[in-house]
């Protein structure tokens, strides 16, 4: 088997894997949450020193959404084209 990570060992990531197959469902949902809110404020925080930090909510929110969004859904949904407004 092809080994997920270049940079780790077999022994690292053997234990990494076996960790991950004793998570229950729940604990496996709350990593993943907790890594998208991660995420999410990564990307505030570049969008804020993109766009700067006084912009309102919503617009932070469009910015955000335009991120996962593919454009024609941003400007059909919410009237937002990326390619104008910036994402």
């Amino acid at each position: 088997m092809k080994p997920l990570f270049e940079d780790t060992s077999p022994e690292i990531e053997n234990r990494l894997l076996e960790g991950y197959r004793d998570m229950t469902p729940v604990q496996k949902l709350t990593a993943v949450a907790t890594l998208n809110h991660v995420l999410e404020q990564l990307a505030s925080s570049r969008i804020k020193t993109m766009y700067g930090p006084e912009m309102s909510e919503k617009e932070l929110r469009l910015r955000l959404a335009s991120l996962r969004l593919d454009r024609d859904t941003m400007i059909r949904v919410f009237g937002w084209d990326p390619e104008i407004h910036g994402y």
